[in-house]
């Protein structure tokens, strides 16, 4: 036997580790994707205001116009309170409240830290021309004194790329929505 054969398991071995390691560092985080409540603390202030609106584009002759069919509207504060406004052109808005417990506040608060939804380089994301129906989303969050402010359409509704932690922070809040609704 040469060498060049005894140290092929002995470089298979080596190469094997890292890969290892790697997996057993990956399986936990994939298999629990939660976020860390470690980015949330005590001293955090948070104000969220969802509004989610169904538009559908009205010809008016030479112009179209996007109206609102309905928008629900959720405010959040970072005492727990929450609102939830329905509306529709012609009837009177339909309220509902609630308290959110601490830990759905950190939950929030640490989403939105974790994440860096803060910093994110965007502030609108416009719909295709083409669409005559679609649901648009405005989101203002204030944290500790800084605020951010977003808008974009359902995926479907543009071309352009919505970034995930945008859908991730809409899609805590539609859990939210529809917690509140039944």
């Amino acid at each position: 036997m040469n060498i060049i054969q005894m140290a092929r398991p002995i470089l298979i071995i080596a190469a094997s580790i890292p890969v290892i390691l790697a997996a057993m560092i990956a399986i936990p985080m994939i298999s629990n994707p939660q976020i860390p409540f470690s980015a949330a603390n005590a001293d955090d202030k948070i104000a969220i205001e969802l509004i989610k609106y169904d538009l559908k584009k009205i010809s008016l002759g030479v112009t179209d116009r996007l109206t609102p069919q309905k928008s629900e509207t959720l405010s959040i504060s970072d005492d727990g309170s929450l609102k939830y406004v329905f509306s529709t052109p012609n009837s009177e808005p339909i309220q509902k409240s609630m308290m959110l417990e601490k830990s759905q506040i950190t939950k929030l608060t640490a989403l939105v830290k974790e994440t860096g939804f803060m910093q994110l380089p965007i502030d609108s994301i416009p719909a295709d021309e083409t669409k005559t129906e679609f649901t648009k989303f405005s989101l203002k969050v204030t944290l500790n004194g800084k605020t951010k402010h977003i808008q974009w359409p359902e995926q479907n509704a543009t071309s352009e790329f919505i970034p995930p932690l945008v859908s991730n922070v809409e899609f805590e809040l539609e859990k939210l929505i529809n917690q509140t609704k039944n």
